[in-house]
């Protein structure tokens, strides 16, 4: 701990190859990037302070993995400076893009240069210090909506949800559920938030990340408590599901995910060729604007 902040721990850095083989342009859709500290310090109002966690490593497991696109999401450490974000977008060229923290009200010139560089939408969230909260989500919205990005909501629990539901059906933009609106397998797929999830689907605005599932999973490997949500998620809307692996895995306390593994969970929770090859590349292309 340094200045009463926790530190959490990396990654698993030996990916295995996973055994599924994805189809080529696959897009991880949610990964971070952390300093170098020394480059590109961390926020003093961070929650938690990570390892150091470079494009050049993240590089690395993604090919591992077979991925060849990627979308970075800005993590809480960086707060809402997103120069290391960007630095990393624009080393790996037009097969990144990425996901920003910022206050509503910034400049049109300001949010076009972030489109420029590669982002495509906007995060709040309830779990981290130092970054955007909800009081920003009709103005982020509207300023979203002008550009074609989307918003993230980053929810501590699926709770949270209800609340928001009525003010996202009324929002311009289209907007991303993290972690699958934070629905946990106990929660189970009759529980008010999951409902909300799925009304919120029929907004046609809504999208669905399934990423970091293993947090939200009470049993171990495969995770099978997950699956009714997945499945009934991915058979109403395949158009609006996107995966992510969560690299590095921030303030994770349970035992570290192999990203080979999580790979290896893809077809579980996809059966279908079609529905995946829209999960991993039709849809981010959508999205992200990948070509």
């Amino acid at each position: 701990m340094s200045d009463g902040i926790p530190t959490c721990q990396g990654p698993d850095r030996i990916t295995r190859k996973p055994s599924f083989k994805v189809p080529a342009n696959a897009c991880d859709c949610h990964a971070h990037v952390f300093g170098p500290a020394a480059i590109h310090p961390f926020s003093p109002d961070r929650s938690y302070t990570p390892e150091d966690c470079t494009i050049d490593q993240y590089a690395g497991m993604l090919g591992t993995i077979g991925f060849t696109r990627a979308v970075l999401v800005q993590g809480g450490p960086h707060g809402i400076d997103n120069t290391a974000t960007l630095a990393a977008i624009k080393k790996m060229g037009d097969r990144f893009r990425g996901v920003a923290v910022i206050p509503s009200g910034l400049p049109e010139a300001e949010r076009l240069a972030l489109h420029q560089q590669g982002i495509r939408g906007t995060r709040m969230s309830t779990v981290v210090r130092g970054g955007v909260g909800f009081s920003h989500l009709e103005n982020l919205s509207a300023e979203c909506h002008e550009l074609g990005w989307h918003v993230m909501l980053h929810l501590h629990r699926s709770a949270e949800l209800i609340d928001l539901a009525p003010r996202l059906k009324r929002t311009q933009s289209a907007f991303m559920l993290d972690h699958l609106g934070r629905v946990t397998g106990e929660e189970g797929i009759d529980s008010p938030g999951f409902k909300a999830v799925m009304e919120l689907l029929e907004t046609g605005r809504c999208w669905i990340k399934l990423a970091s599932l293993y947090r939200l999973s009470s049993e171990p490997y495969p995770h099978k408590d997950m699956l009714p949500m997945i499945h009934k998620v991915v058979q109403t809307r395949p158009d609006r599901i996107v995966w992510g692996s969560n690299w590095p895995h921030p303030i994770h306390p349970g035992l570290m995910p192999n990203d080979g593994d999580l790979v290896d969970l893809i077809p579980l929770w996809v059966p279908d060729e079609g529905q995946r090859e829209q999960m991993l590349v039709t849809n981010p292309a959508a999205l992200y604007g990948f070509e």
